[in-house]
């Protein structure tokens, strides 16, 4: 196997393909956006599992260079009073520390990253179909091109092209909240950069967190119905503000303050997340990061989760004999992982789960947590690291 197409230009193709393309693939990227698309999404946080993962890629100095860290979590309850405030992941290692930054210009630069590589990477590439045959994989494009190779990997996102092959009828699901973004540089509030707040108010999970220049970024899931389309493909960004104030303003907190003083950048989706089990491959196409298991943003867990699927996919390729065997030690030593994610983040979402109370107990541990670092470093063989493990998959 030696040339890979990766459908999808988002966080997860694109990292996949740097991956790829370090392994010694011939890889390319087909994105059907018409650019890079910087100002699509809201802003996001890389755990420290998300940075390790990009080490791996030798692409920290490219994220690095946007957003700012984050060193610590303080977590308030519904009357402002501080029921924690604890480190966050790997704050004592720069390179594995939380960040913060926008989504866009994240996807932006590892798109002029992959460029600067050498990878191929084509916009305007809107999917239509994909053909397995017994000596390859062709994907066939809206304006008429054909791509062909030895695997496709489809990273296309929720609304995943790629999974009607793969997967036919399996949609995403609403996950029981709606999820709010948004910006000021005008907040009522005297922070500190450097720290992320979660407030658990009593009528939605609100979380903020200040950069460097004074600009407050902020989310809001509230629980509920879901937003209509027709008023996601038409905002309005005044109305959910005054919803959100006076839902927020109950509490004694700062959170109605902060989106009452925030511009009409104002954003709004509706949690979802793909069912757990839904297939991944079918012969020699394969899915991954949100198109495969996508969760509610809840435990904030989704591009940290795609980064890892793109280090261990182009391990799994590297150092397996075969692309089924490799395929299958991937599944393995991922599908637990990430359907524990989509579980967890779900129930907190639907409100059947509480978090873990911040500065009790250590957190409890997602499976591969023990093995995470050994799975994602670029010198071990997968062999070594997973003790067969695509033995076990059922």
């Amino acid at each position: 196997m030696t040339r890979i197409l990766v459908i999808g230009g988002g966080i997860a193709g694109t990292a996949t393909a740097l991956a790829l393309h370090k392994a010694g693939f011939d890889v390319t990227v087909h994105e059907a956006h018409p650019d890079t698309a910087e100002d699509i999404g809201a802003f996001l946080t890389l755990a420290s599992n998300g940075m390790r993962a990009l080490a791996q890629l030798d692409a920290s100095d490219v994220v690095t260079a946007l957003g700012f860290p984050l060193r610590s979590m303080r977590v308030l309850d519904d009357q402002g009073g501080e029921m924690a405030h604890v480190p966050l992941g790997e704050a004592d290692d720069a390179l594995l520390r939380y960040r913060c930054l926008r989504r866009g210009e994240l996807n932006a630069a590892l798109q002029a990253e992959a460029v600067r590589r050498g990878i191929g990477l084509s916009h305007g590439a809107r999917l239509v179909s994909v053909e397995n045959g017994p000596d390859g994989v062709s994907a066939r494009f809206a304006d008429g091109g054909v791509a062909t190779g030895d695997l496709l990997v489809g990273a296309d996102g929720l609304s995943s092209a790629v999974r009607r092959s793969v997967a036919p009828g399996v949609e995403p699901v609403y996950a029981g909240q709606s999820v709010f973004y948004g910006y000021t540089r005008s907040a009522p509030v005297a922070e500190d950069t450097g720290h992320l707040t979660m407030v658990r108010g009593s009528a939605a999970a609100f979380g903020y967190a200040v950069s460097p220049d004074g600009e407050t970024y902020w989310f809001a899931r509230v629980g509920g119905d879901a937003v209509p389309a027709d008023e996601l493909a038409h905002p309005t960004p005044s109305r959910w503000r005054e919803r959100l104030v006076a839902l927020l303003g109950k509490d004694a907190t700062p959170t109605a303050g902060i989106v009452a003083a925030s511009t009409d950048d104002l954003m709004a989706t509706n949690a979802t997340e793909i069912p757990p089990g839904t297939r991944w491959r079918s012969g020699r196409t394969l899915i991954i990061g949100d198109a495969a298991h996508a969760a509610s943003p809840a435990t904030g867990q989704g591009a940290s989760m795609a980064l890892e699927d793109a280090v261990v996919l182009a391990k799994s390729l590297r150092d397996t004999p075969d692309p089924d065997s490799a395929l299958s030690l991937y599944e393995a030593c991922r599908r637990p992982r990430v359907e524990h994610n989509i579980t967890a983040s779900g129930e907190i979402s639907r409100g059947t789960r509480t978090p873990p109370r911040a500065g009790g107990a250590p957190p409890p541990q997602r499976p591969g947590d023990d093995t995470l670092a050994a799975l994602l470093d670029w010198n071990r063989d997968m062999n070594d690291v997973t003790g067969n493990a695509a033995d076990r998959v059922g």
